[in-house]
């Protein structure tokens, strides 16, 4: 890993167009909808909490790397 690699991974990358927008909309949209779907079907429990937040890190991840890409 490189500085420069250092710097990129926790630096704010805000989305600077309008089809990064969307694309982080997008993915936010979707996670919400099955983290509903799933918190409506799965009883309590680690499984549950599990499931959770594993999509929360999908939805992360999915965002970072919209954000991370090189600027065109």
């Amino acid at each position: 890993m490189t500085e420069a690699d250092v710097i990129r991974r926790f630096t704010f990358h805000p989305a600077d167009t309008d089809q990064r927008r969307q694309a982080h909309e997008d993915i936010w949209t979707a996670c919400l909808q099955l983290a509903l779907m799933l918190h409506n079907e799965l009883p309590a429990g680690a499984e549950k909490q599990s499931a959770m937040f594993r999509l929360e890190e999908v939805m992360f991840w999915a965002n970072a790397g919209i954000a991370r890409q090189p600027r065109e």
